[in-house]
């Protein structure tokens, strides 16, 4: 192999039945905050697509940066996500890593040359998403961005704990 197909790791995530209470535990109990709260839904995502159908989809989501990674907690809010699907079938715990990539497209076709194709995406106010299923190979979900140059996060919901 002459580079790796993820050069860098960016996020961890971990999908929660409650996301204040994962929040409260991780920052409260284990110091790790402030977390910044979104709202994942289409109102704010656009094109959601799971395993290559249209399906509207919502969910909360709370990040914080952590030694350089970006940690992700995520509640789904309705049964239709890959997130309800693992809770469901899982119960809490890791979900997916995300990964920088050279080229989002290449990486999907790549990806699916090898089976592993994506399962669920959108478009995140500028900002392109997808899940590849790398379970078979890694154990685990990876996702890949497709930001645009210039794209600003827009502004949390919230921030928890408040004033921080």
């Amino acid at each position: 192999m002459e580079k790796p197909v993820f050069p860098q790791l960016l996020q961890i995530c971990v999908v929660v039945p409650d996301l204040d209470e994962a929040m409260r535990t991780y920052n409260d109990v284990y110091g790790i905050g402030p977390w910044h709260v979104f709202e994942f839904n289409p109102d704010t995502v656009s094109d959601m697509y799971i395993r290559g159908e249209r399906v509207d989809y919502s969910m909360k989501l709370a990040i914080c940066d952590f030694y350089h990674v970006q940690l992700e907690l995520i509640e789904p809010t309705d049964n239709h996500s890959i997130y309800a699907e693992f809770l469901r079938t899982h119960g809490p715990g890791l979900h997916h890593m995300a990964f920088a990539t050279d080229n989002f497209h290449e990486t999907i076709e790549r990806m699916a040359a090898r089976g592993n194709q994506v399962v669920q995406s959108g478009n995140f106010q500028g900002n392109g998403y997808a899940y590849i299923d790398t379970l078979k190979d890694l154990g685990f979900l990876s996702e890949i961005y497709k930001t645009p140059p210039g794209f600003e996060h827009p502004a949390p919901v919230r921030v928890y704990p408040a004033g921080r």
